[in-house]
């Protein structure tokens, strides 16, 4: 079949993606799934810095690619058992086999099948769905964006990408789930497992960020620092809970006396090697640091080492909020309607397939929390 997505052919073109368009909106050609895969009608897409750091160069993939990792759908043909028409789903970004050793241990996030499969741009079987229209002669074929591609009307996923959620939910909030909300509220409560009555502190307030402040409130962490340099977002930080909002340009200081000495647990969300001292320098003796976000491979920190004896210190990485996709998501979407996780809040704006490039130059200069692509 033929959709419409999309696509990115050269990482690394300059801002403002308005005028250099790194997105090219294509007609690409879809393959009917294959031997345990799903063509889904997608319904909503989100737009994450994960896709960014991809159009910016900042994580490097294989090229060309259609976009778009973060997405929720109806599920139109199965080859799948478990799965039916009609199903909605929620797309989860690491495919998880099932059989490997971190899988058996309860590790999805670090399948080492899904890992390679997104590092090769393929679904979980190895496959490219994808062909390129453009250039017909030969046809070329376009590589897998986490094994989601959600950028476009349909897409054809690996069942062990997807799962089932309530059909009711409305498609804008659902798509948030798949990425935002499992590695935000994930790193809170499955990373760190802060227990209620520890301070927490959140450097950076986009959609992971908030999913993780959320995630504090959740579990009763207390007091709550939000960190970031945008004031709309730590006012929204406050509504949703914070105890106290501080500017990431004076925040070590500030975070240490409003947590008396320093946070139990702290959480960099923004992707920086600098931000990572900043909140491990921020986190008190004894005291855990939890990195979420996905700096250029270039980049490292560094640490007084004998902080990490003398002061009992952790430093754990956080990724995919260190979630089984299928337990966490129906539980966090349990959570929502309850009204005790309301990342509706964490909408932005929904915006269309033509709209994209513009939307990322939002993205980019902090005027947004999370957009979500509305098909």
């Amino acid at each position: 079949m033929i959709v419409r997505g999309a696509v990115l052919r050269e990482m690394g073109l300059p801002a403002p993606y308005a005028a250099s368009r790194p997105l090219r909106i294509e007609e690409v050609e879809l393959a009917p799934p294959g031997p345990g895969e799903l063509l889904v009608r997608i319904r909503a897409a989100g737009l994450c810095h994960s896709d960014l750091s991809v159009i910016d160069g900042s994580r490097p993939r294989v090229m060309p690619m259609l976009l778009g990792h973060e997405a929720t759908g109806e599920v139109v043909v199965s080859e799948a058992a478990g799965f039916a028409p009609g199903d909605v789903i929620a797309c989860a970004f690491v495919p998880a086999c099932g059989a490997c050793g971190p899988c058996a241990e309860g590790r999805a996030a670090l399948c080492e099948s899904g890992a390679a499969a997104n590092t090769a741009g393929t679904l979980l079987g190895g496959a490219r769905r994808l062909t390129s229209l453009r250039d017909p002669h030969p046809p070329a074929e376009l590589h897998h964006h986490l094994g989601v591609s959600g950028f476009a009307d349909h897409a054809v996923i690996s069942a062990h990408s997807a799962v089932k959620i309530d059909p009711s939910l409305p498609p804008e909030i659902a798509a948030l789930f798949g990425c935002a909300v499992m590695t935000g509220v994930g790193a809170v409560v499955n990373t760190a497992q802060v227990r209620a009555g520890r301070s927490a502190v959140v450097f950076g307030l986009g959609g992971v960020g908030l999913s993780a402040l959320l995630g504090a409130v959740l579990v009763g962490a207390h007091p709550i620092v939000a960190v970031d340099v945008v004031p709309a977002k730590l006012e929204l930080a406050l509504q949703l809970g914070a105890t106290v909002a501080v500017d990431a340009r004076d925040a070590v200081d500030q975070v240490r006396e409003a947590t008396s000495g320093g946070a139990e647990y702290a959480f960099e969300t923004v992707g920086s090697a600098k931000v990572l001292e900043q909140a491990y320098a921020a986190t008190r003796r004894g005291g855990t640091t939890v990195t979420v976000g996905l700096p250029h491979p270039s980049q490292s920190f560094s640490v007084p080492a004998v902080s990490l004896v003398a002061e009992e210190r952790t430093v754990k990485g956080s990724y995919l909020g260190s979630s089984v996709p299928s337990r966490d998501i129906p539980r966090y979407v349990a959570l929502f309607r309850a009204g005790r996780l309301p990342v509706d809040r964490l909408l932005t704006a929904t915006v269309g397939l033509d709209d994209l490039n513009q939307a990322f130059d939002d993205l980019a200069a902090g005027t947004s929390i999370r957009q979500v692509l509305l098909f």
